[in-house]
C-alpha cells in the first residue's frame, strides 16, 4: 500500500532527508493512483518495465507485484540506499543509481528493449522533454505510462495551433497515440506541488516513424522562433533540404505564411523523411 502523508513524512525524517525540490521530489501519496498508472500499463509477469525516479519504492513495489521485471533509475543516493533495503534481492529488480538523461532506459539492455518493453514514472518536470528525446532515439517502448506536471503533459499531447505545440510534440505524436489522460491533483502528492499533473498513458503507434537526429535537430531550431514565418526560418537553415522541404509544402497547398506552430504534424513528418 502506498504511505500516507504523515507515513511519508515519518519516513523522510528517519532518512534525514528533505525533499529536493531541483530533483522534482513529489512524492506520490495516493493508492487510487499507484493503482491506476499499473491498470493503464497492463503489467504481466511477461512485461520488462523501467522506472525513472523510483523515490521512496510506492510504484516500484505495485510494479514488481504485478509480477513484471523493473529497471529503475533513481539520481538520489539517499533514496537509492532506501531501495536498496526496502527490496533486497530481488531477482526481478535492477537499481542503477545515476541520471535518468544518461541512463534514459535504467540499465535495461539494448538487445533486452528490442524485444519489447513498457515504461511507469513519475517524471521530474525539469527532465520531462530532454528524457524523452533520449527514449525517441532508442529502442521504442510499447507502452508509457508517465506522470507529468501539467504543463509538461500538455506539450506532449499538443494539437497544432495551440500555444504548447512545439518539437517534442511533433516527434512524440508520430510515434505515440495518447490513449489515456487523467487529471490528478496535487494533493495527491507529499510535498504537493504549485501545479496539477497529468497521467498519460502512450501506445506506439503500428506506423511509428522516428525523426532522424537531422530533422529533430532542424525542427528544434524552427521552434525557437515559433512567432516568425517558416518559410524564412527554413531558409536560415544550413541544411538545404529545409528550403526545398518548405517549398513542397507550398507547392502542395500550405500557406506561404504558415507559421511553425500552426503546421500539422503530418506535414512535420515530410520533413523527417526528407532529412533521413
Amino acid at each position: 500500500m502506498p504511505l500516507s502523508p504523515s507515513q511519508t513524512r515519518m519516513l523522510l525524517n528517519q532518512l534525514t532527508h528533505q525533499p529536493n525540490k531541483k530533483l522534482g521530489q513529489n512524492f506520490l501519496v495516493d493508492g487510487n493512483i499507484v493503482r491506476k498508472s499499473v491498470e493503464l500499463a497492463e503489467l504481466g509477469p511477461a512485461d520488462k518495465v523501467v522506472e525513472v525516479g523510483p523515490g521512496l519504492g510506492t510504484l516500484t513495489q505495485a510494479i514488481l507485484d504485478s509480477g513484471a521485471r523493473l529497471w529503475a533509475v533513481e539520481r538520489d543516493a539517499t533514496l537509492a540506499a532506501h531501495l536498496r533495503e526496502l527490496i533486497p534481492n530481488d531477482p526481478n529488480f535492477d537499481l542503477v543509481e545515476g541520471d535518468c538523461l544518461d541512463e534514459p532506459r535504467a540499465g535495461l539492455p539494448d538487445a533486452e528493449a528490442a524485444n519489447g518493453y513498457k515504461i511507469v514514472a513519475n517524471l521530474p518536470y525539469a527532465v520531462s522533454t530532454p528524457w524523452m528525446d533520449a527514449v525517441l532515439a532508442g529502442p521504442l517502448p510499447e507502452r508509457m505510462v508517465l506522470m507529468l506536471q501539467k504543463e509538461a503533459a500538455e506539450r506532449y499531447a499538443a494539437s497544432h495551433g495551440s500555444k504548447s505545440f512545439g518539437a517534442i510534440s511533433i516527434f512524440l505524436q508520430s510515434a505515440y497515440t495518447v490513449t489515456a489522460k487523467h487529471l490528478v491533483a496535487a494533493a495527491c502528492f507529499h510535498p504537493a506541488p504549485k501545479v496539477d499533473s497529468i497521467l498519460l498513458r502512450l501506445d506506439l503507434r503500428p506506423d511509428a516513424l522516428r525523426f532522424p537526429a537531422a530533422a529533430r535537430e532542424c525542427a528544434r531550431r524552427i521552434f525557437t522562433q515559433r512567432r516568425k514565418q517558416l518559410g524564412a526560418l527554413c531558409r536560415k537553415e544550413s541544411e538545404p533540404t529545409a528550403s526545398d522541404w518548405f517549398d513542397s509544402l507550398v507547392a502542395g497547398g500550405v500557406a506561404p505564411t504558415v507559421r511553425p506552430e500552426e503546421l500539422p504534424i503530418q506535414h512535420w513528418q515530410t520533413l523527417a523523411k526528407a532529412l533521413c
